[in-house]
């Protein structure tokens, strides 16, 4: 992953600098702040600034991944889809079982340790969403709809009701299917990894 360095009077200079040079609109570029050089007896103070292509680090990302998937012993196929400017990694491999693993751990292991990589290489947060053969997608929409019916419930009745502890993931797919619930609101309770959903009634 190539990383550039520019220099400028100020910050938006130097990134002025950057834009002209790859010849990249601002939105494809991550961009890290570094320390003010320091000028000399007559000259002034100059802004470093890194610069990493975006498209660089979703490359980077795939063929991490490839490499890993083949170590584990996976055959594995890997498309990049962009949704709303994220990169989405779907794997197919020869055994998407193994690899999602029971509610989704190993799937949730493997993506810790690209982001791990990641983090090796770069400073700064690059979100991206890692699937197997549609799985949290699939998953997600499953999710939404025991939300939306436990939520009738409990509008019904009145009794709060407590669903299985989640992830963050998983309860944040919670709380935005209700977010917008004029009868029921959600909370999170517990402690990780026992943390969890909690749908009650509107006063």
């Amino acid at each position: 992953m190539e990383k550039h360095k520019y220099y400028g009077k100020t910050k938006e200079e130097a990134v002025n600098n950057a834009k002209i040079d790859l010849q990249e609109v601002e939105e494809n570029l991550m961009i890290i702040e570094k320390e003010e050089v320091k000028g000399g007896l007559f000259k002034s103070k100059k802004v470093e600034i890194e610069v990493i292509e975006k498209r660089e680090v979703v490359k980077f990302l795939k063929d991490y991944m490839i490499t890993l998937l083949k170590d584990l012993g996976f055959t594995a196929n890997l498309e990049v889809k962009t949704k709303e400017n994220v990169p989405n990694y779907i794997i197919y491999s020869d055994n998407d079982a193994l690899l999602i693993g029971k509610n989704g751990k190993n799937l949730s292991a493997f993506s810790i340790i690209v982001n791990q990589a990641l983090k090796r290489e770069i400073s700064v947060p690059f979100k991206f969403i890692i699937d197997v053969s549609d799985y949290k997608e699939h998953h997600q929409k499953q999710l939404e709809i025991l939300a939306k019916k436990i939520a009738r419930e409990v509008a019904d009745t009145k009794v709060e009701a407590t669903l299985d502890s989640m992830n963050s993931y998983e309860r944040r797919i919670v709380h935005n299917a209700l977010t917008n619930n004029k009868k029921v609101y959600t909370e999170s309770v517990g402690e990780e990894p026992n943390r969890a959903v909690v749908i009650k009634p509107r006063d």
